[in-house]
Formats: C-alpha cells, sequence, structure tokens
C-alpha cells in the first residue's frame, strides 16, 4: 500500500470516527495538517469508494478474504425455534501426530 494510499485511509478513518462527512476536501486538509505529499487524485477516489461502500462494512469485513458464507435461518414452527436448531454444532478434535525431536533421532545440537 502507498503513502498516498495510507494517508487518505487514515483520514477517511479519523473522519469517520469523529462523525464527519467524508469529502475529498476534509481528506486532503487532514493530510497537509499531517505535512505529507500526495497526488491529487486520491481523496476523490476514496470518496467516491465511500459513496458506494459502508465505511463501517469495510473495518468488520478486514481480512475476511473471499465472499462470507451465507447464514441459514432455522425454521421456525407455531413462533418457538426447536432447541436443536440453536445448539451449535459440536467438533470433533482431531489428534496431531507427535513431531520427533532430533533427541529422539539420536543426534543433538551438542553432539
Amino acid at each position: 500500500m502507498s503513502t498516498s494510499e495510507m494517508a487518505c485511509s487514515y483520514a477517511a478513518l479519523i473522519l469517520y470516527d469523529d462523525g464527519i462527512p467524508i469529502t475529498a476536501e476534509k481528506i486532503t486538509t487532514l493530510i497537509k495538517a499531517a505535512n505529507v505529499k500526495i497526488d491529487s487524485y486520491w481523496p476523490g477516489l476514496f470518496v467516491k469508494l465511500f459513496e458506494k461502500k459502508n465505511i463501517e462494512d469495510l473495518i468488520l469485513n478486514v481480512g475476511s478474504g473471499g465472499g462470507a458464507s451465507a447464514a441459514v435461518a432455522a425454521p421456525v414452527s407455531g413462533g418457538v425455534a426447536s432447541a436443536a436448531a440453536a445448539a451449535p454444532a459440536v467438533e470433533e478434535k482431531k489428534e496431531e501426530p507427535k513431531e520427533e525431536s532430533d533427541d529422539d533421532m539420536g543426534f543433538s545440537l551438542f553432539d
């Protein structure tokens, strides 16, 4: 990530955190106050992004990778969900094979 991208990202996060509308002028003002040199087109690109995407969604989905798995709603009968549908699935623990150490092989660092 370039310095310009990082500066615009941080400026947008500062504006969002303070509840200030994110505009190109405000991003530029924050970046100039931080004494960071960027190309003039970066703030406009970030503003266009935040017009289409909610910044909170971007923050919460950082590192999520590909598409999110869809949650399946449990069918409701008579207004009460069954306890079996509400119980989380139990994962089976798999035993990992024990790694052999150098001592097991008959030699070590100090032999």
